[in-house]
């Protein structure tokens, strides 16, 4: 299939308007295809040739203006019209379409506890055309008008409100003018729930095995739900554009969520089968947030090319985060967003395949080198940069600009140029000049102090800056307080005074006497990584814990984190912060983060086979202290975070297992599906279970997440012949769902394995790059993300993966997962030699 250019795009835009699309889908025409019908409305304003663009599993008929024209004529997945006259067309298209397994078009799910049916779209960026025929661009906006045959007992969901005709008939209220990869449909017997709010009717939809859990957490979806959409209108002058506002969490889903306008669709881990953390809520909490700000900025306001992903995303990003921390309970989100997605953006724009924010159009030529911006510049990078901006020109000036945007370009397209004209009528401050610097350019700007003593004990400061980037940041300095009668006296830290610093320094900060540490970026508010002087390191070694604020303890874990990273830091000297600082955290989202870092990057890929005993050992006996300090049952959230990591290090099995056996933990929690699953999962790793349990498991829990469950299991088991199976159904067959490849690829390498793994790590290489080739972007990512054998950090490995990028011609989608991960390697393999 061709991907479509920004040539092309442009040609095409210029040379027609798209006033309208009626589509019919029937969907009860068989397991395989449902029926789709279009009939596009334009205008041409010139004579000339252009195409639209579908892919069929059989085009029955095309009519142009009421003539004929010859369905042969589909070339791969464009639909020639030539020789267009001046004017107003007509162009009918009658089509089979195919379902999706991987969650692209129109993906199908039969859920396993109760054999229902579920479908939905997902048509960002250039599948509208599997579902229905389309000019598929983001800047040929139209009305869509769309009427569904479903069977008789299933709603129909859709960016507009849906009325049951009868029969199986919906009709779908027509929208706005909006792009083609925002049309959105779900249908299956969806279980719903509905309210009111200010006048518009809103929804929650999930397939009915999730209901009650669904509905336990209705009322807290809506209420975070509400205060966004209140505090949104608070912020914005353009009121919410469109008729409704429906989330449906739905089976399979690739990404977190999609910002279809009306129809917001969710991943149904949304839905919280077993216990969570309320870090995990606040994460929820942030999505619909995050998706909410797009019915503005992406809905209302839409990229005119894909160059402008970050328009979309990096808004999303800082008003999910921002609005949160407003509006909800969920105070404390930019400490997560610091810990966790920060680190996302940092280490994106640390690879060879960074780019700017902002990138010039003519490196994102197509579609298919767009698709590969979703990522953590895109995203955490730009909102940093936003949250910058936002620092730097203050809130006022930054929304008085954000309605001008609005004003301006509504139900219309616009461009980063746009954009900044928009902010820059709004304040005397070069924001062009901003946008040069912060948003055209790549990579990582280091921040390092330099602590110069003065006259009568006092100190000056001056930043030595690596990069060009202007930054405004905070510097903490903070002073040791000695607790009256505390076994840890010295451990805590007070603040002196936060200065607000503008980078580069005109000249030398006073700062006093020397504080016990200073902080470069406290608050986080800038985008860089910091390092610390030889004191204050001293200080961050034992007093680690006692900063008074999260985000702040969030700023130096994320510094250490970049120190181990850049070869600056030993491994083991984060294992031992975290062993000496984590047992007194109280923030769960930097527990969790501090963990995941330290298990899965630092035992994992670090250090040395060697050395991975005993940073399991360590990592064991830290979380055994963080349950023993949680059996009082105040801190539930803490407790399950420590209860999953043991589990995840867990190197003997005895423990585990009779927790298993038990179904509980000693003083809790009991063990609900998500644990079980993990412990069997790692019980498998261990060479500690068998088949026999794995099937009494699924027999337990026979849904949809039991099916990846057992599916990770199986392929985690320390056997030739369940490694074989588990390989062949991911890379010689084409049957596993998006999910169920997921979690295939999730259990079959184990560091524990190696040498059972060893002959599959040259063979990914090739069996990659075919099974790319024939499943398409979205099995390609799942491929380069989870099932490449991230575990083997050595020359072989990076060899074989460095001769796959040269001479193998992988697509574009596992191309750059496949560079991403080989800088990774190469990396891991740095860190152990310094």
């Amino acid at each position: 299939m061709s991907v479509l250019t920004r040539d092309e795009a442009q040609t095409r835009a210029k040379l027609l308007d798209v006033h309208r699309y009626t589509i019919d889908l029937d969907l009860t025409t068989g397991d395989d295809t449902f029926d789709s019908r279009t009939v596009i409305r334009f205008t041409l304003r010139t004579d000339g040739d252009t195409f639209v663009e579908l892919k069929p599993a059989q085009l029955r008929s095309v009519a142009l203006d009421g003539q004929p024209l010859d369905p042969e004529a589909l070339d791969g997945d464009r639909l020639p019209l030539k020789n267009l006259t001046a004017g107003e067309h007509e162009l009918r298209i009658d089509a089979s379409m195919r379902y999706s397994r991987t969650g692209e078009g129109m993906h199908r799910f039969t859920d396993p506890t109760d054999d229902e049916t579920y479908l939905y779209t997902q048509l960002c960026m250039d599948d509208a055309p599997r579902v229905f025929a389309a000019f598929d661009q983001p800047d040929l906006k139209a009305v869509f008008e769309l009427t569904v045959k479903a069977p008789e007992n299933w709603t129909v969901l859709a960016n507009g409100i849906t009325e049951h005709l009868g029969d199986g008939h919906w009709q779908a209220a027509p929208t706005p003018q909006i792009s083609t990869y925002l049309v959105a449909v779900a249908a299956g017997p969806y279980h719903s729930v509905t309210t009111e709010h200010r006048g518009l009717p809103f929804g929650l939809h999930c397939r009915r095995s999730l209901a009650p859990y669904l509905d336990a957490d209705a009322d807290e979806l809506f209420e975070v739900t509400k205060q966004c959409y209140d505090r949104y209108h608070e912020k914005f002058e353009e009121p919410y554009p469109f008729d409704s506002y429906d989330q449906a969490f739905v089976p399979e889903f690739n990404a977190g969520a999609m910002e279809n306008p009306g129809l917001v669709t969710f991943r149904d881990e949304f839905v919280y089968r077993s216990a969570v953390t309320d870090t995990e809520r606040q994460t929820r909490a942030m999505v619909i947030a995050h998706e909410m700000a797009h019915m503005w900025f992406g809905d209302l306001v839409t990229l005119r090319w894909w160059d402008d992903i970050w328009l979309n995303e990096s808004f999303a990003e800082y008003m999910g985060y921002q609005t949160c921390a407003e509006a909800t309970r969920f105070a404390d989100t930019w400490t997560d967003f610091g810990v966790a997605r920060k680190a996302w953006g940092y280490e994106a724009d640390q690879r060879p395949s960074t780019h700017p924010v902002a990138p010039d159009p003519e490196v994102v030529p197509d579609t298919a080198s767009a698709m590969l911006n979703f990522d953590g510049i895109s995203y955490a990078k730009g909102a940093s940069a936003l949250r910058q901006l936002v620092a730097w020109l203050g809130e006022k000036d930054f929304l008085a600009g954000i309605n001008t945007h609005f004003a301006r370009h509504k139900f219309a397209n616009a461009t980063l140029a746009d954009f900044i004209d928009s902010l820059a009528s709004s304040t005397e401050r070069d924001v062009h000049a901003w946008a040069e610097t912060w948003l055209r350019t790549t990579g990582v700007d280091t921040l390092k102090p330099q602590v110069t003593p003065g006259d009568e004990g006092t100190y000056t400061l001056q930043v030595e800056q690596t990069g060009s980037r202007p930054h405004r940041i905070a510097v903490g300095l903070y002073d040791r307080t000695l607790a009256e009668g505390a076994a840890d006296t010295g451990r805590h830290l007070v603040l002196r005074e936060r200065l607000d610093l503008d980078i580069p320094q005109t000249a030398p900060q006073p700062i006093g006497k020397r504080p016990a540490l200073l902080l470069l970026n406290d608050g986080d508010l800038s985008y860089a990584k910091v390092r610390f002087d030889a004191d204050s390191f001293d200080t961050v070694r034992a007093a680690l814990s006692g900063l008074p604020d999260p985000l702040t303890r969030a700023v130096v874990w994320n510094a250490l984190r970049d120190a181990v990273r850049d070869g600056e830091l030993a491994p083991t000297a984060y294992l031992e912060a975290a062993r000496t600082h984590l047992p007194h955290e109280t923030d769960l989202a930097l527990v969790q983060g501090v963990l995941a870092f330290a298990s899965v990057q630092v035992a994992g890929r670090y250090v040395t086979p060697e050395e991975r005993p005993a940073a399991l050992a360590t990592l064991t006996s830290l979380c055994r202290d963080l349950i023993r300090r949680t059996e009082d049952g105040d801190n539930p959230g803490l407790r399950l975070i420590a209860v999953r990591h043991f589990i995840d290090v867990a190197a003997h099995p005895d423990t585990i297992a009779a927790w298993l056996a038990d179904g509980t933990v000693p003083g809790g929690p009991e063990l609900d599906p998500e644990l079980r699953w993990r412990v069997l999962a790692r019980l498998a790793v261990l060479d500690a279970t068998d088949e026999t349990a794995i099937a009494a498991e699924l027999d337990r829990d026979p849904s949809a997440t039991g099916q990846e469950g057992a599916t990770r299991c199986r392929a985690a088991l320390p056997d030739a012949a369940a490694k074989r199976t588990a390989w062949e159904a991911m890379f010689a067959h084409d049957d596993l769902s998006n999910y169920l490849f997921t979690a295939t690829a999730q259990g079959f390498w184990q560091p524990e394995q190696a040498e059972l793994l060893q002959e599959y790590v040259p063979r990914y290489f090739e069996d990659a790059v075919a099974l790319a080739a024939r499943r398409g972007p979205a099995i390609a990512d799942a491929a380069g993300r989870y099932a490449f054998p991230a575990y083997a950090v050595d020359a072989d490995t990076l060899g074989h993966g460095e001769r796959c990028l040269r001479n193998a011609e992988p697509i574009p989608a596992l191309r750059r997962k496949l560079a991403d991960q080989l800088d990774d390697l190469a990396r891991a393999l740095r860190v152990r030699e310094s």
